[in-house]
């Protein structure tokens, strides 16, 4: 049997050290700058050796905390005592600054929860680059000015020739009109470009082109998940709207929910996931005006209110600390515009310090929602779930391999997000 020498066996046990000191380094850095904490929440933080957290003296007054600690790691217990800001401050063998997190100590809220089958139609800020064509010219030869120019899809158009441009019609238009060269200012992802494009003469409509597909708007079905009476704002989906073709989150410019009524559902099964379909109806009295398209869940205000009838009040929400493994309801749309509770289990809970649409694994076992739809289809996100009276989060996504099964989000990470646009008094994109 082979024996490691001293010196080995201190450099393997250093290189150990190292590696889980980068581990705990990178778990540091990447704790958010920012957390908000309702005030009615408790919260914990973990920080490993080697090192440490405390607070400031005036942190006293905001928050009440328990500090639990071992040779290896830190345990602190968060409990707001008024609203206020707040500071942790990391360091290093519990000298040496290396981070700073604020903590804001946020109001608490009561909301009443959704279930609702909504209509969700959105026309984008600027308008999506979704596919991209050759053009025939009037010699023959084919030729794409966009690809060429450096264009890609998923890019939003924001203005041609300085015009900002409101929809696909109108970006045709200015290109129709245009022989020379034009000037197109795009966003992508965060980053904004410019290019210059030659439009041709197209062979077969007998219209200059530059070779590019447009999308201006959507719509779809999708459940609500809550409505906020004090601020009369409401959230939905759990998720963002993407674009179909190129998976980008759309930018909202403006748009509403409407009532939606459904009509059939497909079955979902392993490996093809069901789907609610519907219709809207009182599309000239819509619910609310769509704010928001995050990665979180869309945001908006109500226009008049909004009841259900299962909750004549609004009821408190569970934050994640809260909730545990076991039995809850969610609530959900199936038949016409009738708001039904369904038994679910919880199986997994993903703490969080961050936003993450996955903080939960459910598992469907109510027989009657089985046989209705097989488990969770598309259409149910948004879908509200409730335990021990609270509203403790959202259906977010399916598990394609198993209807039965899918993801769903912590109720704080929406009204967190909500807050935040109502806070900046404009959207929020992601």
């Amino acid at each position: 049997m082979y024996k490691f020498s001293k010196s080995s066996l201190f450099y393997i046990c250093l290189i150990v050290l190292l590696i889980g000191s980068l581990g705990v380094s990178y778990s540091i850095y990447s704790m958010p700058d920012n957390i908000d904490i309702f005030e009615n929440e408790t919260r914990s933080f973990h920080v490993n050796f080697p090192f440490e957290a405390s607070f400031n003296d005036e942190s006293k007054e905001i928050i009440k905390y328990t500090n639990k600690s071992n040779t290896l790691s830190q345990s602190l217990n968060i409990s707001p005592l008024q609203l206020g800001n707040s500071q942790i401050d990391i360091k290093l063998f519990g000298k040496i600054p290396v981070k700073e997190i604020s903590v804001n100590i946020v109001p608490d809220c009561q909301v009443i929860p959704g279930g609702h089958s909504i209509g969700v139609k959105m026309n984008i800020k600027g308008v999506l680059v979704v596919g991209m064509e050759e053009i025939e010219t009037s010699d023959g030869t084919r030729i794409n000015p966009s690809l060429e120019s450096g264009l890609q899809i998923g890019d939003v158009i924001l203005s041609i020739n300085g015009i900002n441009v409101n929809d696909a019609v109108h970006v045709q238009n200015i290109i129709n009109d245009s022989m020379d060269e034009v000037k197109i200012k795009v966003k992508r992802k965060e980053e904004i470009l410019n290019f210059s494009v030659r439009p041709v003469y197209s062979k077969i409509d007998e219209k200059y082109r530059i070779g590019l597909w447009v999308r201006d708007k959507t719509a779809g079905v999708g459940t609500l998940t809550y409505y906020n009476t004090q601020n009369k704002t409401f959230g939905a989906l759990g998720h963002a709207i993407t674009d179909i073709d190129t998976g980008i989150i759309l930018n909202v410019n403006n748009g509403e929910i409407l009532n939606s009524k459904v009509l059939s559902v497909q079955h979902g099964k392993s490996g093809y996931p069901g789907e609610i379909k519907g219709i809207f109806y009182e599309a000239d009295k819509p619910i609310g005006a769509l704010k928001a398209n995050t990665q979180f869940g869309i945001f908006g205000e109500i226009y008049n209110g909004i009841n259900n009838p299962m909750f004549s009040e609004a009821i408190p929400i569970g934050y994640q600390n809260d909730i545990k493994k076991g039995k809850a309801y969610i609530l959900t749309t199936l038949e016409e515009n009738k708001i039904e509770k369904f038994e679910i289990y919880i199986e997994k809970i993903n703490y969080q310090t961050r936003p993450n649409t996955k903080s939960m694994v459910i598992r469907v076992t109510d027989d009657r929602l089985l046989k209705k739809s097989g488990g969770i289809v598309q259409g149910m996100s948004g879908s509200p779930i409730l335990q021990d009276g609270k509203l403790i989060g959202a259906v977010t996504h399916v598990f394609v391999n198993d209807p039965s099964k899918g993801y769903a989000i912590f109720i704080e990470w929406m009204l967190r997000t909500c807050e935040q646009y109502n806070s900046d008094n404009q959207p929020v994109n992601n």
